[in-house]
């Protein structure tokens, strides 16, 4: 099992950033998913940028955090971006059928930051 670290801070704009370095899966994802749906409660922002430029590897479990996060967004009317998905990441949400979902585009190099607006 691999290893995470998140971090969150707020950008001048408001927007709230969860960056995350390191593996999704078993291991890690409840952090993931802790700090997606406390932040977007108890915050309630505008934008919830997820950075994902540094996470190595995910499998379904990360997928789901993802997409617990997202559905969550979606409830408190935030707008939720994934931000600089790997070409694995990408690969795995295409595979699933969840890119779309996510606004990603259909190949990791027209990839630019995506976002879901309520």
């Amino acid at each position: 099992m691999g290893e995470a670290v998140m971090t969150t801070r707020r950008q001048a704009d408001g927007a709230i950033v969860i960056d995350v370095r390191g593996s999704l899966d078993a291991a890690t994802v409840d952090a993931l998913r802790n700090s997606l749906l406390t932040t977007l409660h108890a915050e309630r922002p505008v934008t919830m940028i997820v950075d994902l430029t540094f996470v190595t590897f995910m499998d379904s479990m990360g997928i789901g955090a993802l997409v617990s996060g997202h559905n969550a967004a979606r409830e408190t009317g935030t707008r939720f971006i994934l931000r600089n998905p790997s070409e694995f990441v990408h690969r795995q949400l295409r595979v699933t059928g969840l890119a779309d979902m996510f606004g990603l585009p259909a190949s990791p190099s027209s990839s630019s930051p995506q976002s879901y607006t309520p």
